[in-house]
């Protein structure tokens, strides 16, 4: 993974005052989109097991969730889509994974396939908060 963080010229305006849960065990990615993140005034919740990350996505209900499917919490491939599906109903999710790891009876998602650059997956990020909150705005 490469910490390129030269980002396009997207109006990071549009995700102010949103909130992001990274549920991953990689130290690593959770301070990299942090450190992408917080400074566009993101808040950054994390965990490094997707059940603590289910509990903090009913705590705090942030705006997206960042599940890496690498983060086992179970010892089956149906715990893990319980799980997930859990954390869909919870928020928008983009699952971080390999592509031939990603079964096809998980929810519906954004995926990204690792290896993955942080900018893109950033800019991915970026993108949804501002869609989310273009929807809320024109439903509210």
């Amino acid at each position: 993974m490469q910490n390129d963080f030269r980002l396009s010229t997207f109006d990071f305006r549009l995700s102010r005052g949103r909130s992001v849960l990274i549920v991953d065990p990689s130290e690593e990615t959770c301070e990299a989109l942090r450190a992408a993140l917080e400074p566009r005034g993101v808040r950054i919740f994390a965990a490094s097991q997707p059940r603590h990350g289910l509990a903090l996505a009913r705590e705090h209900r942030p705006d997206l969730i960042v599940l890496d499917l690498e983060c086992r919490s179970t010892t089956s491939a149906d715990g893990d889509a319980a799980v997930a599906e859990s954390l869909t109903r919870e928020a928008p999710l983009v699952m971080l994974g390999t592509a031939r790891r990603r079964p096809a009876h998980l929810p519906a998602c954004q995926f990204v396939s690792k290896p993955y650059h942080y900018a893109p997956l950033i800019r991915k990020i970026e993108e949804l908060l501002a869609a989310d909150r273009s929807r809320a705005a024109a439903t509210g």
